[in-house]
């Protein structure tokens, strides 16, 4: 791929209002000619590719709201490659990164993979190991993003809940009985059967168990 990016084709990026409803390639590199094709490549296995010439460019770009994953280089002209990748995997936790380079070493390999990178390839190397990286971290973005939609859901039912419900629920999953967690709150066995009954239906929770799973991906503890 990398012995011929001079003769490659010069795309230009495609605008960010276009359609995502297919997953997005990221590539940050300072070589148009790689850019150029990076994004040929991408294109031709269907997905949607943005190509940004710096970081600063990049991190302006809002976050997307499909699989995705960048496609980055070490060297780039205001942000070091692997202190950019520091920021995606802090604020951007669907978006896996990739490591494309023609100035690497063992260090600076070890550091990128430690910190989360799906891969760190040297030019040059073959199209087909590029996209089956591509291809696995596209995967790890949809793994997390059904986990960020799901924990997103569990967190708005949760906030539905009363502050008495909250506290409830909190006890409930302790593992209280109703007539502790009544004398805990200072209200009747009664009134706590009502509430562990609305927070049962607020949270769509099938069981006592299906209930205390919730809590503990929320993190909630008495």
């Amino acid at each position: 791929m990398y012995a011929d990016l001079g003769t490659a084709s010069r795309h230009a990026a495609r605008p960010a209002s276009q359609s995502r409803s297919k997953p997005a390639v990221f590539v940050v590199n300072d070589d148009a000619s790689v850019r150029a094709s990076l994004e040929s490549l991408i294109v031709s296995a269907g997905w949607q590719p943005e190509t940004f010439e710096s970081a600063r460019e990049f991190l302006s770009h809002p976050r997307p709201l499909v699989p995705n994953c960048l496609i980055l280089d070490v060297n780039l002209p205001d942000l070091n490659g692997l202190d950019l990748q520091r920021l995606v995997s802090a604020e951007r936790t669907d978006m896996p990164v990739i490591f494309v380079t023609g100035c690497g070493d063992v260090p600076m390999t070890v550091r990128a993979m430690k910190a989360g990178a799906v891969d760190f390839m040297m030019k040059p190397f073959s199209d087909n190991l590029l996209l089956a990286s591509i291809e696995q971290a596209l995967e790890r973005s949809r793994t997390a993003l059904a986990h960020e939609s799901q924990m997103r859901v569990l967190r708005d039912r949760h906030a539905s809940l009363s502050r008495r419900e909250q506290e409830v629920m909190a006890l409930v999953v302790s593992g209280l009985l109703n007539k502790q967690i009544g004398f805990e709150l200072g209200i009747s066995e009664i009134t706590v059967k009502a509430h562990r009954g609305k927070v049962m239906r607020k949270m769509k929770a099938a069981s006592l168990a299906d209930l205390v799973i919730m809590a503990a991906r929320l993190s909630i503890t008495h």
